[in-house]
């Protein structure tokens, strides 16, 4: 069960998963495999270029990993080719328009149920395209292909907390990064 309301984003924070367990890495990999195509599977329904192919791209994470930030998941990082640079972590600098970073996300219930949760995608735009958001374009789409807000699209007021957020890593373009033990 998700809080407050199915899977959306507030203008204050992610909805948290409630009822999530705390996993070992080891576990939470295990899961994810066995889950992986159904989740690109659900997000493939949004029919956006991004999400149709993200699991192609270079996984940046070693482990899924937990973020507080995104609702209390776990999250496995994809990197396109133009994003290559964003493996230089803390020492990254701009990158380049087209570089695209999609966060796919679930949780495991206390009975050991799998979640599906959204994808996160950040897909960085023209100079120009919104000097708040360093360029940057958010992009959440629900398990089901729903997009559920997009910056300066449809529904873009579900994606200010994405921009707000990120605002607090404006010296490294925007970018936040998993834990070292995850790299």
């Amino acid at each position: 069960m998700v809080s407050p309301g199915k899977g959306t984003t507030t203008q204050n924070r992610h909805s948290r998963v409630e009822s999530s367990t705390n996993l070992d890495t080891k576990t939470a990999e295990i899961i994810y495999r066995s889950n992986k195509l159904a989740l690109a599977a659900g997000y493939g329904r949004a029919n956006l270029p991004s999400v149709a192919d993200y699991q192609t791209w270079r996984r940046a994470n070693r482990l899924p990993y937990r973020s507080y930030s995104h609702g209390r998941r776990f999250l496995n990082n994809y990197i396109n080719e133009k994003a290559e640079d964003y493996l230089k972590y803390e020492n990254v600098e701009r990158l380049p328009e087209g570089a695209i970073i999609a966060k796919n996300s679930f949780s495991v219930t206390d009975k050991g149920e799998f979640k599906p949760g959204p994808l996160f995608i950040m897909e960085k735009m023209a100079r120009g395209f919104n000097y708040l958001s360093g360029d940057w374009r958010y992009t959440t789409v629900s398990p089901d292909g729903t997009v559920v807000g997009r910056t300066k699209g449809m529904n873009g007021s579900r994606v200010e907390f994405c921009i707000k957020c990120h605002l607090a890593a404006e010296k490294r373009d925007h970018l936040f990064f998993f834990p070292k033990e995850f790299r």
